[in-house]
């Protein structure tokens, strides 16, 4: 079982071999489970608001089609390895703000061979500065721990300048995990939704009560939502699926709804 010490978050980081699933593996910091990649079978999506995103991205363009992607967090690379398994040739960027966890990560659970992917060790806001505008066709921002996530990160400022990093149909994608009542989920779909033309909330349907902890998605485009988008994704789950946008979204961000 592969170790190692994360200094910047004062935990330790492993992986171990998933008992269930031959080819896969599990990344644990701090003894709590952060990713799942399946090596064997990179399209294959383990966690449930992973896949979620993973369906957004096969919706942007039409399929095959290679795309440039800016992943915020890095964790396990399970979703630049989806890409690159998907969308051969596509461009990713990824961020890391832990230098040994993505030195352990790439060490243990190399990527594919072709994969083009470039790395930067920075704070996910101080390093949209050197990148392109308008340049990315999906945003993945995976960062957020609940309400006790970086401040800078969860306002609008940032998430403008996300947006302007997207290319035209482009999409910013946000995993948001919180606990009942959902006060910082629905904070951030405000927020948000203040700035794209179009926004959704994806994730299991009871999620939208507010009485369950877990993880919603958001995907926000500087363009009006593509309705063709909410059929595509409520079809492909994971099922139990719910897509929220317009007064359905509203409701949620004001809790009213659910």
């Amino acid at each position: 079982m592969p170790t190692r010490w994360l200094r910047g978050v004062g935990a330790h980081a492993e992986i171990d071999e998933d008992a269930f699933l031959d080819g896969a593996y599990i990344l644990s910091i701090g003894g709590a489970q952060q990713s799942h990649v399946n090596l064997s079978e990179p399209r294959q999506v383990f966690y449930e608001y992973l896949r979620r995103i993973a369906n957004v991205i096969d919706v942007v363009r039409p399929p095959g089609e290679p795309l440039r992607v800016l992943h915020l967090g890095a964790g396990a690379l399970t979703l630049v390895r989806y890409v690159q398994a998907t969308r051969p040739s596509s461009e990713q960027t990824a961020v890391e703000l832990e230098r040994e966890l993505l030195d352990f990560v790439l060490e243990h659970l190399p990527l594919p061979a072709g994969t083009k992917c470039r790395f930067l060790l920075d704070d996910a806001a101080a390093a949209l500065d050197g990148l392109p505008t308008a340049g990315f066709d999906a945003i993945v921002l995976d960062v957020f721990a609940g309400a006790d996530a970086p401040a800078h990160l969860t306002e609008a400022p940032f998430y403008r300048q996300l947006l302007n990093l997207a290319a035209p149909g482009g999409v910013v994608l946000v995993n948001v995990g919180d606990d009942p009542p959902l006060a910082f989920a629905r904070r951030q779909v405000r927020t948000l939704a203040g700035e794209a033309q179009g926004t959704a909330a994806l994730g299991e349907t009871a999620m939208f009560t507010g009485r369950y902890p877990g993880n919603i998605v958001l995907a926000a485009l500087r363009e009006p939502w593509p309705a063709e988008w909410t059929d595509k994704l409520l079809a492909a789950g994971p099922h139990p699926a719910a897509v929220l946008t317009g007064p359905d979204l509203d409701a949620f961000a004001a809790g009213t709804g659910g």
